[in-house]
């Protein structure tokens, strides 16, 4: 499989909805992470990552427009003793507590099932990136819309080539019911030499219309210093 140019593929995707990125930057020094997410409806739409102390959430931009927040509340991304997890739902949450009770990713996982919003059924994406920049990607999906079956893939990259990364989105593009990913993560390129000009080139590919939020953090393999931009068009 040939790599994609990062830009170009989600330009060419109105709504791939909410996505996770994972990579290795050109230089083979520092690890890469980026999450966006997107929106249709104005409860969709109305939210902003703010931080924390492990991480990031997602807060209501404006307080007084939360309809339901179930689904669209919860920490994106947390990291425990150097591990970094960052998913589309409070599976983020769930691995955490999995992992500090000496087990993987995937334990938690395993007591997981994709959204529950038929007739949609959301997948339930995730991603794990290890302090020596190894690492691997989930989704658990519903077997073609039928809420009975949940469909658990998991992908794990021990070797990241330099300047190359991995995304793994929740929708194949827009759709009634949402057509759910297909396919493995795809390969793409990573060319941009910090986070800042990897949210710039995210930021303006992702349809301006859908797009609520996105976070990029480039960690040094060395150091463990991270490096974060956090984007909201609700600013």
């Amino acid at each position: 499989m040939s790599a994609v140019e990062l830009s170009a593929y989600l330009g060419g995707n109105p709504y791939p909805g909410r996505g996770i990125f994972l990579g290795r930057s050109a230089d083979n020094k520092k690890a890469v992470i980026a999450y966006f997410i997107m929106g249709r409806s104005q409860n969709s739409r109305n939210r902003v990552f703010v931080t924390t102390e492990d991480g990031i959430r997602t807060q209501a931009h404006d307080p007084s427009k939360m309809e339901d927040p179930s689904l669209i509340i919860y920490h994106p991304v947390r990291v425990y003793e150097g591990t970094t997890i960052v998913t589309n739902g409070d599976q983020t949450d769930t691995i955490r507590e999995h992992m500090a009770a000496g087990h993987c990713y995937r334990h938690g996982l395993h007591t997981r099932t994709f959204e529950p919003d038929g007739p949609n059924y959301t997948p339930r994406i995730s991603g794990v990136v290890e302090p020596d920049g190894k690492y691997a990607l989930s989704i658990l999906k519903s077997l073609d819309g039928d809420p009975a079956c949940c469909c658990r893939y998991f992908y794990e990259y021990d070797a990241p080539k330099p300047g190359m990364g991995h995304i793994i989105h929740t929708y194949m593009g827009d759709g009634s019911p949402l057509p759910s990913f297909q396919g493995e993560p795809v390969m793409a390129a990573l060319s941009a030499p910090d986070a800042q000009s990897l949210a710039e080139e995210i930021w303006g590919a992702l349809n301006e219309e859908n797009k609520v939020s996105l976070f990029v953090q480039y960690i040094d393999l060395a150091t463990g210093e991270r490096d974060t931009v956090i984007v909201n068009k609700n600013q």
